[in-house]
């Protein structure tokens, strides 16, 4: 079942077209990284998802429910994080959240449960001002969780953590995945994306430019790092290659991606034009990589390679 359909979602302000005839889906029980360069429509997106922002143009479903009396119900059954609640800093994460509960009819004892949920039930106590970014992100969370929701949608989760509230939030994505929960995260940290997703969606100029599961996605692509006497004749020369996808200089290294990985034949090619390698070293593609791969700006494809 899809709990998130969009068909030609599309978005104008004046004649700026921010989401253009935007498709996509997202199936129960998938983690899904909603993912793209700012201003790409991602935020826009979002606010039509949850009906803060009327579209253009275009259909959504959500929960297999569409119109507006069905998307009104299934936007009930929906916890999302757009930014920070503001939480009553002299009040502890417990009364904190018996609060949201009471505005949203839920039972006092899910509150217990949704702090065990996010880790905080040992800190329950503890007044809010005293919480860590990290724990301050888990409580706004537990305010999403409160009401079991069948969607969970996170804009930026980790936007502004440090490494350990980072690694809480990954950890919590992961356990609300392993759940059962549909999750919908949209987020810049792509390494973090790759450790807790298992689908992504790749925006670019408020167009799908990608969706796959991760792994479609990284499967059997390799990026190789090359080395050689004098780096920028070698960036050159490996544009000029025919199989050559993209290469980049970073330093005194040539990272480079191919249409196939024969990187013998390559070799040859360097050597019938006196370029001999000192270093090449293949290694699997990153998220971060393939997203850079598909988003990157079109003024710079004749320096990169890109097509």
């Amino acid at each position: 079942m899809n709990v998130i359909e969009t068909n030609q979602l599309t978005k104008r302000y004046g004649g700026i077209l921010a989401v253009d005839a935007m498709s996509f889906s997202v199936e129960k029980g998938q983690v899904f990284g909603f993912l793209g360069p700012n201003g790409s429509g991602k935020t826009t997106t979002i606010g039509m998802l949850l009906g803060i922002i009327t579209p253009t143009a275009g259909d959504v479903r959500l929960l297999g429910l569409s119109g507006r009396r069905g998307l009104h119900e299934a936007r009930q059954r929906i916890g999302a994080t757009l930014e920070t609640p503001n939480f009553y800093p002299h009040l502890s994460g417990w009364d904190n959240l018996r609060i949201v509960a009471n505005l949203k009819g839920v039972p006092a004892r899910k509150v217990e449960e949704t702090l065990e949920t996010v880790g905080l039930y040992a800190r329950r106590k503890d007044l809010f001002r005293g919480y860590s970014l990290g724990m301050k992100q888990r409580l706004a969370i537990a305010a999403t969780l409160l009401g079991d929701p069948e969607l969970v949608i996170l804009d930026e989760p980790a936007n502004g953590l440090d490494p350990e509230g980072i690694r809480e939030i990954r950890d919590l994505i992961v356990a609300l995945g392993a759940g059962g929960k549909t999750v919908f995260v949209s987020s810049h940290l792509l390494h973090e994306v790759e450790r807790t997703c298992t689908h992504v969606a790749i925006l670019r100029k408020g167009q799908l430019v990608r969706q796959s599961s991760v792994r479609e996605l990284l499967a059997g692509a390799t990026v190789f790092h090359l080395r050689a006497d004098d780096p920028e004749r070698l960036r050159v020369a490996t544009l000029a290659y025919p199989r050559t996808t993209s290469a980049t200089l970073e330093d005194d290294t040539v990272i480079a991606q191919f249409a196939d990985n024969d990187s013998a034949a390559f070799n040859r090619y360097l050597a019938g034009h006196e370029i001999f390698l000192s270093h090449l070293a293949p290694r699997a593609l990153s998220l971060e990589e393939a997203f850079i791969g598909l988003t990157r700006d079109d003024s710079t494809a004749d320096q990169t390679g890109a097509a």
